[in-house]
């Protein structure tokens, strides 16, 4: 009798936590598609890293070692303002900027380096630990990525790491490319894939998956790789979205599957 009532109670305790969310495992991310706006011409040599817009200036990083560059251009043209590169070996990453700085990651080296967003010149580095992916900035301080399903919060001065969220759902993605967007969420390329998730940064909680299949298509894919580069165009509800070495930006807007 006795090992029976145990039994009842474990049964009964195991059943409130399940009910608490203990353990529960969230429900699936709403889906969303890709609605295309308009389209523009993208260098099919940028491995593209990062995109910003910030000022009608389209900011962009690219990667692969001894080819790594930032970029200015102009938005409604396309006329290129400014670029710095970067020598071998480091190997260009995400890009943001956060208040007169633009930040620059690097992959394997764990060196961030400061620029001016005018000019692109260098002005300082800072180090961190593990790899650098994906950058962006909002509410005064810097989210980074680092390949897997956690963010890192970062000082937008010193660049030190100030606290850090994983997601809650989705928890093999390897996040790379960000873009912390008008709306408080954070939007990341899942790497490799063509998926794009919406995250929230507070609390890790995945909110939507858009799926980008088919977005570059089949005919356009010779010597294109994965999908990465994603920014709001301020003030309005679409986004810019390309790849490395894709031969086409294409102006989106996100809505419901």
């Amino acid at each position: 009798m006795e090992r029976n009532r145990r039994r009842l109670a474990i049964s009964v305790l195991v059943g409130l936590l399940v009910v608490g969310g203990c353990g529960a495992a969230e429900d699936p991310p709403p889906r969303m598609k890709i609605e295309i706006v308009g389209t523009r011409p993208h260098d099919r040599q940028a491995f593209t890293q990062g995109l910003e817009v910030r000022g009608g200036i389209l900011y962009e990083g690219t990667g692969l070692a001894g080819a790594s560059s930032v970029r200015a251009s102009r938005l409604a043209t396309g006329e290129e303002l400014a670029r710095a590169e970067l020598p071998a070996p480091y190997f260009g990453e995400g890009i943001t900027i956060a208040d007169a700085t633009l930040w620059q990651l690097t992959w394997h080296d764990g060196v961030a380096i400061a620029r001016d967003p005018a000019t692109l010149a260098e002005r300082g580095r800072a180090r961190y630990e593990g790899e650098g992916w994906g950058l962006c900035f909002r509410n005064g301080r810097l989210v980074m990525s680092d390949g897997t399903d956690r963010l890192t919060f970062r000082d937008p001065v010193t660049f030190a790491a100030t606290g850090s969220v994983t997601l809650t759902s989705w928890n093999k993605a390897r996040l790379n490319e960000l873009e912390c967007a008008a709306d408080g969420s954070v939007y990341a390329n899942d790497w490799p894939t063509d998926t794009i998730l919406r995250i929230d940064p507070e609390s890790g909680h995945v909110s939507a998956a858009i799926d980008a299949t088919g977005l570059l298509p089949a005919t356009a894919r010779a010597g294109a790789d994965a999908l990465n580069g994603i920014a709001q165009l301020p003030g309005t509800d679409r986004f810019l979205i390309t790849g490395k070495n894709w031969p086409t930006m294409f102006e989106v807007r996100f809505t419901p599957a």
